[in-house]
């Protein structure tokens, strides 16, 4: 019994839409500034971004270190592109991952979707949880290489809201306890 996991997440990065194509899906440009990926490279000699191309993908040690190998498909460029595993990876049947860019105002709209379909019930939320982290700093880490100012400035927006999330945690507990020792 396999489960499926989607993620999708979103983020406005101020750069082309064909920059960010050719960064987030040419496989040595990826290598280059990924952090999840120690290794990306095409199948065979003479390889180029093409629907049906065969890429060999080595996430860090981070990820388990997996090595597996996706095939490009939906390649439309400079909007949309993507690959999905040929063979199993580590905990997942099936591994996609898909980029949507669209051009707007001041920028481009990037989305980055990941479907995984885990083999085994019980590694489902360990393996969610690592695919939701790879995710966001994945789309961090492309803003950030294009726009580091914009990355910043998203990082330090996160900080502050966990921050805040954490104080109001806090307060929380302090009214809860104040309103036991009253009765």
């Amino acid at each position: 019994m396999s489960e499926s996991i989607h993620i999708k997440q979103t983020i406005v990065v101020r750069a082309r839409p064909d920059v960010l194509y050719r960064l987030a899906l040419e496989p040595k440009r990826r290598a280059k500034w990924d952090p999840n990926l120690a290794k990306a490279e095409y199948e065979g000699e003479g390889g180029r971004l093409a629907n049906n191309s065969l890429v060999r993908f080595k996430f860090t040690r981070r990820l388990l270190g997996l090595s597996f190998t996706a095939k490009y498909g939906q390649l439309q460029a400079p909007q949309r592109g993507g690959w999905e595993s040929v063979r199993h990876v580590g905990p997942l049947e099936k591994l996609t991952q898909g980029w949507i860019f669209k051009p707007m105002p001041g920028g481009t709209e990037v989305t980055l979707t990941v479907h995984g379909k885990v083999r085994y019930k019980w590694v489902r939320v360990p393996v969610e949880r690592v695919l939701h982290n790879m995710v966001a700093t994945t789309l961090l880490e492309l803003q950030r290489t294009v726009d580091a100012q914009g990355a910043q400035l998203m990082e330090d927006m996160g900080r502050e809201l966990a921050e805040k999330q954490k104080a109001d945690q806090k307060a929380a507990k302090e009214a809860a306890k104040a309103a036991k020792r009253k009765k």
